[in-house]
């Protein structure tokens, strides 16, 4: 076996060179690439007792930490190395601690143990430890508990007993989501109902759900899946990593949500955070059982200096155990088809990425890299795709860190996709900084395709990070206050003319030119007007801005319904050409004087006119020879534009004699001022 595994890790070794020979820049920094690929095989053949398990057999913790049912009983376990005495507390004792319901330790690994008879507990009961330690006490949730709850008036969190009569049955127990290409619809359960409030997950399956299916995307990321007890963090401060928020309903309510989507081909995959967690204690892993330490980093690297968090300790085995085990967990028992990365550039270097440039390839292997953190990322995508070959995987990475998104067995970190964060930082910087005049569709077309050749990304416009208070989304860029005064039908100011049109072609120009999948956050495809707040006290914890108002999109009155139009037959537009992701962006014309792109891929021309004044008549492109027909227009009148040209009439290549080997002809288009065109090769 030994002999075997060797072979295996040499083997692997040579393979991983794919990624500097896909990158020969890479070639200078070839022994941190290899010794960070070693490190991971070290590791996993340490977790697998030398392959001799799969590491799906080692990511099984939350089977036998937390609570769970026997066939006869209930068995309680936590691995608590610090503490001394451990009790459990709840409604089944009056929250008081007896000898019954005490905890025994098992071993010096730190390990405890309480046996229940079958009627000592009940589904629903609520309970929490009681921790001893020397010198200190505290009343904890436990760290692998699977359903925790909130008081709604003293809004303490508790553990819940959760073992319903019926288990939930799945209705569509194996399902392989649809990556050709992956079209993601960002969405939060909260935060999606007109109604001021918190929404739950019956109605977001019920209201929500049919909306994104009627759209065309294939795929819903969730946010804020995991409990935390600040509502506000968008779910990014996690107190409890295995319990689905009960704020918006209960475990079986989720699997009923994730199972309709399946049964209607729209894959889901969770914003998992695995990048630090909450500082709290009593609801928290902060000090479990009197050692801050046990999940997170000593001294100064203990707490994030910008998220007010607690850093995981990603060199403890025990850390990767309930880490991977997490992964398996959602996987498993709620049937996601992945998980989106939160944090991944703060948790691949010391400095967490904060004050750094990242100008050159030196900047990622200048020794300031976790190593640690490194493995078990890559170690997170072997175990997912063991468990799962179809599981999607995406690292939210604004550094640019080569091999992120590559194969692990040519070197890379094993996710599928990588965020094309460079995007929206592009167009924003764009909107604000340059008048209309001064937008070059070269520069244009070089940060939407501006990507390693191997990794696979997901672009974007905007993300619920621009849609945040404090920034802005596109649509309010372009419109501002006129979006709440001069909005409606046949009253538009020439500000929301502009920024109707270039909503329509920032989207068109993202989502046109991807080589993995696209992505958009609820609302924006059809220009929610306000940002996201979420109750605080600043705002009289008001849910008023905590929610998505349908009503303007519905309204025919209203302009909103253009936007959303457009965006529904553009996606449908990308879905006609099998894997269009995989197609060449192959560039036809530039004229950064007229602001005029086009580009080709598949069968489908794509043409921007980025000039706020000038419209082009018989404007030529040399394309290959045929009839082309206008499958999506930003200037048509359905879609909120001016309908200057007629889209009913099939566009004939004009025959010039210089270019007959090539097979090519002049089509040639009225390009209107700030609008853009699609036309398919009959």
């Amino acid at each position: 076996m030994a002999a075997k595994t060797k072979k295996t890790a040499d083997t692997a070794a040579v393979k991983q060179l794919a990624l500097i020979k896909n990158d020969p820049y890479l070639k200078d920094y070839e022994n941190a690439i290899r010794g960070r690929h070693e490190h991971a095989l070290w590791k996993l053949s340490m977790l697998t007792n030398n392959g001799k398990q799969a590491l799906t057999d080692f990511a099984n913790g939350h089977k036998y930490y937390g609570l769970h049912k026997l066939s006869r009983g209930w068995v309680f376990r936590e691995w608590a190395p610090n503490a001394t005495r451990l009790f459990l507390v709840g409604d089944f004792n009056n929250w008081k601690e007896t000898e019954k319901y005490e905890a025994k330790r098992l071993d010096a690994y730190g390990n405890w143990e309480l046996k229940l008879s079958e009627k000592a507990i009940k589904h629903g009961d609520l309970y929490k430890m009681h921790v001893y330690w020397d010198g200190g006490y505290g009343e904890r949730i436990p760290a692998w508990c699977q359903r925790v709850v909130q008081d709604n008036e003293t809004k303490i969190f508790s553990a819940q007993v959760w073992n319903p009569d019926v288990p939930y049955k799945w209705k569509k127990s194996k399902f392989k989501p649809n990556t050709s290409p992956l079209l993601i619809y960002e969405c939060h359960i909260g935060m999606a109902q007109d109604a001021e409030k918190v929404g739950t997950y019956n109605e977001f399956r019920l209201n929500v759900l049919p909306r994104i299916i009627e759209d065309g995307y294939n795929c819903i990321q969730i946010m804020a899946i995991q409990e935390h007890p600040y509502y506000g963090s968008f779910g990014y401060h996690v107190c409890s990593f295995f319990a689905a928020s009960s704020r918006f309903g209960t475990p079986e309510e989720l699997k009923l949500l994730i199972d309709t989507a399946h049964q209607n081909g729209i894959a889901v995959i969770m914003d998992i955070v695995h990048s630090h967690a909450v500082k709290n204690e009593c609801e928290g892993l902060g000090n479990l059982a009197g050692d801050p330490n046990q999940y997170f980093y000593p001294g100064d690297r203990h707490e994030h200096p910008a998220w007010d968090s607690l850093c995981f300790d990603y060199g403890k085995d025990e850390v990767l155990h309930f880490l991977l085990s997490n992964c398996k967990y959602w996987l498993e028992e709620f049937h996601f088809d992945g998980f989106r990365f939160d944090g991944v550039t703060s948790m691949l270097y010391y400095s967490h990425g904060l004050g750094e440039a990242f100008c050159g390839y030196g900047d990622y292997f200048n020794g300031h890299e976790d190593d640690n953190a490194i493995c078990y990322l890559t170690l997170a995508n072997i175990l997912i795709h063991q468990v799962n070959p179809n599981a999607i995987t995406i690292a939210e990475e604004v550094s640019g860190m080569p091999g992120l998104a590559a194969k692990f067995t040519d070197g890379g970190y094993g996710f599928d996709y990588r965020m094309a964060m460079n995007i929206p930082d592009y167009w924003i910087k764009t909107i604000k900084e340059l008048p209309d005049e001064d937008w070059k569709p070269s520069s244009i077309l070089w940060e939407t395709t501006n990507r390693r050749s191997d990794e696979k990304t997901i672009s974007y416009c905007e993300s619920h990070d621009q849609a945040l208070v404090g920034d802005k989304t596109i649509i309010f860029r372009l419109i501002d206050a006129d979006m709440y005064w001069h909005f409606k039908k046949g009253d538009e100011t020439g500000t929301v003319n502009r920024g109707i049109a270039l909503h329509k072609m920032i989207r068109l120009a993202t989502a046109s030119t991807i080589n993995g999948g696209y992505l958009n956050f609820m609302g924006n495809e059809f220009g929610h007007p306000e940002w996201i707040d979420f109750p605080r006290e600043g705002n009289g914890w008001s849910y008023r801005y905590a929610r998505r108002q349908w009503n303007l999109v519905d309204n025919k009155e209203l302009d909103y319904h253009f936007l959303g139009d457009f965006d529904r037959q553009m996606i449908k537009v990308l879905k006609s050409v099998k894997n269009i992701q995989k197609t060449p962006v192959t560039e036809i014309w530039h004229n950064d004087g007229d602001q005029i792109l086009a580009f080709m891929r598949g069968d489908l021309i794509f043409v921007f006119n980025f000039n706020p004044t000038r419209s082009f008549t018989d404007y030529g492109f040399l394309v290959p020879t045929g009839s082309y027909d206008v499958v999506l227009n930003t200037d048509a009148k359905e879609f909120g534009g001016n309908g200057f040209a007629d889209d009913t009439i099939s566009h004939l290549t004009n025959y010039d004699e210089a270019y007959v080997n090539e097979r090519k002809e002049w089509l040639k288009l009225y390009i209107p001022a700030r609008s853009a065109v699609v036309l398919k090769k009959n």
